[in-house]
């Protein structure tokens, strides 16, 4: 059975995903903002996070809410948060691709204690509770066996805002591609480390995630005997932001692979 926090993430994704389903067919009257070079808000996602903090702040008004689109709100110092990203994958959104997702994570002094990610089109909703296991709509969910690189499939993201280390990234890419299957870069971080938690891919790293972006992605790989940790093999949500992620074989292996092509910033 789902904890009482699992319960009210559910609830509050499902209220976003409604707002997000919504709009999918009125795309072209959609207000769009640029925040940052290349990096866009729209109308959908304020409006998708309004409806997940109402609903987080109204089972727990003594927790702070960290959204990607309205910041920080709620007790300040408070030992929960929850981190939230209403919609993950906007760029797809904008363009109609229909792969985005809404991300929901409660942290207990930083750390991801429960997750929530939906994927509104194929109504898939992942959950996890520290210690409790992964799900994927109920259904129990394990990381790939795979062990070795040879013939993986595995993800990345090439962010907007964390092009100072496009050479870098290429360079992993470049290594990870003399053995694995192919890479793939779908547009959603959440989604990818859902992935990756049910074995859809085998592993995932990106640079440049925010809390919001991973949080969730996280626990759910961890939960489903998975590992992550930075690029050079950290375990934890790295605060760099610069992120690995499988099953604990191919993780190291990941790590050892791009090793190489690492800067000195992003070692750090």
């Amino acid at each position: 059975m789902a904890r009482p926090a699992v319960t009210v993430a559910i609830r509050a994704a499902r209220s976003a995903g409604s707002v997000i389903l919504r709009y999918m067919n009125r795309l072209d009257s959609v207000a769009v903002i640029e925040k940052h070079h290349l990096d866009f808000v729209s109308e959908v996602d304020r409006q998708a996070e309004r409806e997940i903090v109402r609903e987080l702040k109204r089972a727990y008004p003594g927790h702070a809410i960290l959204g990607e689109e309205t910041g920080a709100s709620g007790k300040a110092g408070a030992r929960f948060t929850w981190a939230v990203d209403p919609l993950d994958g906007t760029h797809n959104y904008l363009r109609g691709i229909p792969h985005f997702a809404v991300s929901i994570a409660q942290l207990d002094r930083g750390e991801p204690v429960h997750a929530v990610i939906l994927d509104p089109i194929r109504n898939e909703i992942f959950s996890a509770s520290k210690g409790d296991g992964a799900f994927l709509n109920d259904r129990r969910i394990r990381v790939g066996k795979r062990e070795s690189l040879d013939g993986a499939m595995l993800a990345t993201g090439f962010p907007y805002r964390e092009r100072r280390h496009l050479d870098a990234q290429l360079g992993m890419t470049r290594e990870l591609l003399k053995h694995a299957e192919d890479i793939r870069r779908t547009g959603s971080a959440a989604l990818d480390l859902a992935w990756t938690a049910m074995g859809r891919l085998d592993g995932y790293f990106e640079t440049g995630l925010k809390i919001w972006d991973m949080a969730a992605g996280c626990l759910l790989v961890r939960e489903a005997g998975g590992r992550y940790g930075d690029l050079t093999g950290r375990e934890g949500v790295p605060e760099s932001g610069n992120l690995v992620a499988a099953n604990h074989l191919l993780a190291e292996q990941i790590v050892t692979a791009i090793a190489p092509s690492l800067t000195s910033e992003l070692k750090r």
